[in-house]
């Protein structure tokens, strides 16, 4: 293998596919990037065993062939390669040798031989939507999935995909988040998708809205493509999500409308006392005109208010600050409702016009109630 590629499309490529190589492995061949030169191109390919990402890009090949080089160290060295040129050659004795200008350098080539092949998924195109609606999804939704292994299908975020319809829903008992949007789609499918492939893919389409990224899927394996060149394929995760249609509370006795950076910025004063060691709740009554956040820790007391618009009962409600925060963030919109049932119900968050996603968020309860 012998090649000439530019510098800065190579470095890109290799930033990219480094987001599915695993940093530390038992298995060297894993932390490496596969590549294979022929014709007039190089495909890039790293994998970690759930996800893999492929990307193809132009390069002089003058002799084709395959390697795998570790993944950090072909990155930090094309990047810093004093000329626009990188010239990449596998030696007989098992090395690769890197150019650029006057800088050479010279690694230990892992084998191709253990480098795993790719699963061949056989998914069928489900769904094309632009780069731009796929990221704001992502966005708004992937804040609520759980860390907690101990149920993995909501590790992930589900993706029900019908006809004319694409609901995008993530929760981790505390809190969830549902985002709807209307789509043509080829097939109607039932999928849950790690939050990790999800992070990664909304990294690498972009947010515009001319590049579209076309979603196969089947039960085992999803696949994105994307305009840049990129190819994410993924495992799908197994197991049952929680009915999350059941959990919504219909009807309220108190609508709450404000604006959002108020309510942020409120909380962001209160949380200056929280602290990982100090979790007390924030204590948040909604008045007719005002809303008042309090908490008081160890390290002191705070009370603040902002004005709102309130409808019904005035209540007093807990809450954890950080979910509260994470929710207020994501709806990325200058107001927001509330409709509350009660005081340890859960508190669904709206857009204050529209349908552009729903929120809940458990309300936390207070020691002495």
């Amino acid at each position: 293998m012998n090649i000439i590629c530019d510098k800065f499309l190579l470095s890109g490529a290799i930033d990219g596919v480094s987001r599915a190589v695993t940093n530390r492995s038992g298995n060297p061949v894993l932390e490496g990037i596969h590549m294979v030169a022929d014709g007039f191109q190089l495909t890039l390919t790293g994998y970690d065993l759930e996800m893999a990402i492929t990307i193809t890009i132009e390069a002089n090949v003058h002799t084709p062939g395959e390697c795998v080089v570790n993944a950090k160290l072909l990155g930090d060295m094309v990047r810093r390669m004093p000329s626009d040129q990188v010239s990449i050659e596998l030696q007989d004795n098992g090395s690769v040798t890197i150019k650029g200008g006057v800088a050479e350098f010279e690694l230990t080539a892992l084998n191709t031989n253990d480098f795993p092949e790719l699963p061949k998924p056989g998914a069928d195109p489900t769904l094309t939507i632009s780069a731009a609606r796929l990221h704001d999804i992502v966005d708004k939704t992937i804040y609520a999935v759980s860390q907690d292994d101990k149920k993995p299908a909501h590790t992930g975020e589900l993706f029900v995909i019908e006809p004319d319809k694409l609901t995008v829903v993530a929760l981790d008992g505390y809190r969830l988040a549902i985002v709807e949007r209307k789509v043509e789609a080829q097939k109607e499918i039932r999928i849950i998708i790690p939050s990790k492939t999800m992070m990664e893919v909304n990294k690498l389409i972009g947010d515009k809205e001319e590049d579209m990224v076309v979603i196969s899927a089947n039960r085992r394996y999803v696949v994105f493509s994307t305009n840049q060149g990129y190819t994410i394929l993924s495992r799908l995760i197994e197991g049952e999500f929680l009915n999350y249609e059941s959990v919504l509370p219909h009807g309220y006795r108190t609508k709450v409308t404000l604006d959002t950076r108020d309510f942020i910025e409120s909380i962001e004063r209160a949380s200056l006392i929280i602290t990982e060691r100090l979790k007390n709740p924030l204590r948040i009554q909604f008045t007719p005109e005002k809303v008042m956040v309090r908490c008081q820790t160890s390290l002191g007391k705070v009370a603040d208010e902002f004005d709102a618009k309130t409808e019904g009962e005035k209540i007093e409600i807990g809450f954890n600050n950080r979910y509260l925060l994470d929710a207020l963030r994501a709806s990325r919109c200058e107001q927001v409702t509330l409709e509350i049932s009660g005081p340890l119900s859960p508190v669904k968050i709206l857009p204050s016009e529209g349908e552009d996603f729903i929120y809940l968020v458990l309300p936390v309860r207070f020691k002495n109630d």
